[in-house]
């Protein structure tokens, strides 16, 4: 049977979690092309912008920002697609500037080679293409809490113990497990939070039972969905 994952990245790499004959693991990649070397896999849901506009906002990041209330601040703008060839923080900020009179956050220059990363992959590899979902953790953790956005922040202890007590009702122990094989995994404990979250989302997408913000979304210059399941 073809594997479902959820992907979250991570400082050097990417997290990714499966139910492997009915137990849930996470493993550390490099890259994301690491995942389909092998048979491909069924669905890739991942923390990730994919569709990438021209200009303006997408309209599925308007739609989680406001569903999540106090947490929306946690969807950032995607990039403009032209910011992918950007050789640093100042000249993506010019390229920004120059389209929207606005610099680039911090935030999204960070995640900018990551963003790049899957881009490539998706444009040349149609099983990566046709498998790969973007999702947002919060808006994950938004539907596992019956539609209620989480209270604290996942940076904070507080937000940590608030979604890890939300995961354990669904997949048990094996989040804690998780948890305690960070030394392996050299992660941060939200990553993995975040990858078990991706993972409730792609089994939902499997099983045909996710949502889609917005129900229509329309496609980038390359024709990939400028979309968020949940």
């Amino acid at each position: 049977m073809r594997s479902v994952l959820g992907v979250d990245g991570c400082n050097g790499g990417w997290i990714a979690a499966s139910r492997e004959r009915g137990t849930i693991h996470c493993r550390r990649i490099a890259r994301l092309e690491e995942l389909f070397q092998a048979e491909p896999p069924r669905v890739v849901a991942i923390d990730i912008p994919i569709g990438l506009p021209e200009r303006g906002a997408r309209a599925c990041d308007v739609a989680a920002r406001a569903l999540l209330g106090a947490r929306r601040s946690s969807v950032f703008p995607a990039p403009l697609r032209a910011l992918l060839a950007a050789s640093s923080y100042e000249d993506a900020s010019r390229l920004r500037e120059r389209l929207e009179r606005k610099r680039i956050s911090k935030q999204a220059w960070l995640i900018l080679p990551k963003i790049a990363e899957v881009d490539r992959l998706l444009r040349r590899s149609a099983d990566a293409r046709t498998a790969t979902h973007e999702v947002h953790p919060e808006l994950c953790f938004y539907y596992l809490n019956d539609e209620r956005p989480m209270r604290e922040s996942k940076r904070k202890s507080a937000g940590q113990v608030e979604r890890l007590a939300l995961l354990r009702k669904w997949c048990g122990a094996a989040v804690e497990r998780a948890l305690a094989d960070r030394a392996r995994l050299t992660c941060a404990a939200d990553d993995v939070l975040d990858a078990f979250a991706a993972l409730w989302t792609a089994e939902r997408i499997a099983a045909g039972n996710a949502l889609v913000h917005p129900a229509n979304p329309e496609l980038d210059a390359h024709g990939l969905p400028m979309s968020i399941s949940a």
